[in-house]
């Protein structure tokens, strides 16, 4: 779907997302390890895993230092895998599949889509809304603010754009918005 604007929210929690990953994938390769001491018959798969964790877990952190864009993803699908030939609690595994699709979605931005019929949230869930469901809808030094009529307000900070030809006029949007809103109302 085309929309007229599309506004692209900061993300605030990218840094807690990654410590928690990086936290998570470490101490899943040490059980791995100290599991394999531990048995009679140690598993080369083990093994295997647990270096490639680590090793991902190195080049993640070196990304991350160099101000790159990191995501552990597939460290926590290859985290996963290990699980599943663990001994024991190999249904672990399955919470970490569920975690590699809740990492790519806490990092990916969340943007809201401004059209002539109605405004959607692209969120985990995608939200649809009517422009009849607002009061107003503001966009002033930074901060989106959508006021719902049924007394929930939302406010968020805007990302910041390198690119200043893509950022949205305030004034424009704030006019599109009013008009849209008098026309629903109307």
């Amino acid at each position: 779907m085309k929309y007229q604007y599309v506004v692209i929210l900061k993300k605030d929690g990218e840094r807690a997302t990654d410590l928690l990953s990086v936290l998570l994938c470490f101490c899943s390769a040490v059980l791995f390890g100290l599991s394999q001491l531990k048995s009679g018959h140690p598993d080369i798969y083990l093994y295997a895993f647990t270096a490639l964790i680590l090793a991902g877990l190195v080049l993640c952190v070196i990304r991350r230092r160099q101000h790159k864009p990191v995501r552990f993803k597939y460290l926590i699908l290859l985290t996963a895998l290990g699980w599943f030939g663990m001994p024991v609690l190999p249904w672990i595994g399955i919470l970490f599949l569920a975690l590699a699709f809740l990492e790519h979605q806490a990092k990916r931005p969340l943007e809201i889509g401004f059209d002539r019929d109605c405004i959607v949230i692209n969120s985990l869930i995608r939200q649809r809304h009517d422009w009849s469901v607002f009061n107003n809808i503001l966009l002033k030094d930074g901060l989106l603010t959508l006021d719902f009529k049924n007394n929930r307000l939302f406010q968020k900070e805007i990302a910041d754009d390198e690119t200043e030809e893509d950022d949205v006029d305030e004034e424009e949007f704030n006019a599109y918005c009013r008009d849209r809103l008098t026309g629903a109302s109307g």
